[in-house]
């Protein structure tokens, strides 16, 4: 996140004079904010500035350049829901209590007996855990948390961590993965999560976060994959869906990958989004070229963001790029030396001097 430039609208603070004391000193006022003060683009430096808050995410952003100038917004705006029961047709927006979790069945109203003093109240206690605590419950919400705590290691978003959740929860109740490695399961359900969330994650990112085997995570999501259509062609009573608008996946997006690798903070683009625009230009005119077919979206993606930052005169070395790609630096420079000959075709007219920043001798040879 940027840091926010403030400017003031006047040059000077005006005080007005109240009445005088019978002393002749002017009476202390009050602290008030200072509403003169706007919140500016440091890099735009916009006047008026346009910018945009995120409720959705509790963000403040940019709209002009996509630069996050706060988070965490408050969402000020009235709330037109009702969290009373739906039977009772009452229109009160109460808050109070817990929400109830939609994944995990049953009520969830139960009462908890404390651990107190006295013999009585220690047999109560270990009763009601023997009644209440159910083993494949428990285990469930183990796996949970071992799911979030793994896509909050590759900045998933919520939405992604609840639909892995719930696939998780479908494969445990039709007993899909018994006696399969807990963690190749977690896996599969993560990487179809990010699939059907359109997060751009590559199977090496998922995999990276388990010790599991390539091999046994693909066996793990072929059969994931089809045990989700098939749920999807099926009906609970009712008539309705257990699975909706599930898609069948395809391989990662070259395009998609651009815009996350311009914005790590390793690269230190000027302007990261416009970057990001450009080398997705780059990489969806790469699909059609018959040099690059088989080439791995990572390949294009990383060859695409050094011909573009090269272009605008921000050239990055192949090696920094890697890094953040996570391919090597060879596979980089063979990928541009494959789309060297058709830059005329790659890159657009409005991009280069004088309507825009680009140059087309300021790409390298090789």
């Amino acid at each position: 996140m940027a840091a926010a430039a403030t400017v003031s609208t006047m040059d000077m603070d005006i005080i007005e004079t109240g009445p005088t004391l019978a002393n002749g000193e002017q009476p202390k006022q009050e602290y008030q904010e200072n509403l003169n003060e706007k919140l500016i683009c440091p890099d735009c430096n916009e006047f008026p500035p346009n910018l945009i808050e995120e409720f959705s995410s509790g963000d403040m952003v940019c709209a002009s350049c996509g630069l996050v100038l706060g988070d965490r917004i408050v969402d000020t705006r009235s709330e037109w829901r009702t969290f009373a029961n739906d039977d009772q047709g009452g229109d009160d927006p109460s808050r109070v209590g817990d929400a109830g979790n939609p994944l995990l069945d049953g009520a969830q109203l139960q009462t908890s007996i404390g651990f107190g003093e006295g013999m009585r109240s220690r047999e109560l206690h270990r009763a009601q855990n023997r009644l209440l605590n159910d083993k494949g419950e428990k285990n469930l919400r183990s796996t949970w948390n071992q799911i979030e705590t793994l896509c909050n290691s590759i900045n998933l978003p919520s939405i992604t961590i609840q639909a892995a959740q719930h696939i998780f929860k479908m494969t445990e109740e039709a007993k899909l993965f018994k006696g399969k490695p807990h963690e190749a399961v977690t896996a599969g359900c993560i990487f179809i999560a990010c699939r059907q969330t359109k997060q751009s994650r590559t199977f090496k990112e998922v995999y990276s976060l388990t010790k599991v085997s390539k091999k046994e995570i693909g066996r793990t999501f072929k059969a994931l994959e089809k045990f989700l259509q098939n749920k999807r062609d099926q009906t609970i009573p009712g008539g309705k869906r257990e699975v909706v608008n599930f898609e069948n996946t395809t391989t990662t997006n070259a395009a998609d990958l651009c815009l996350r690798y311009c914005q790590h903070h390793t690269l230190h683009f000027r302007n990261p989004v416009g970057m990001a625009n450009i080398a997705n230009v780059i990489a969806r005119k790469s699909s059609s070229l018959k040099d690059l077919a088989g080439r791995s979206p990572l390949s294009i993606a990383a060859a695409s963001i050094y011909m573009a930052s090269h272009l605008l005169d921000e050239g990055r070395s192949s090696k920094d790029i890697a890094e953040v790609a996570g391919v090597s630096d060879g596979t980089i420079k063979t990928a541009y030396r494959l789309m060297y000959p058709s830059r005329e075709e790659l890159i657009e007219h409005e991009w280069l001097a004088p309507k825009g920043r680009g140059q087309m001798k300021l790409l390298p040879a090789n």
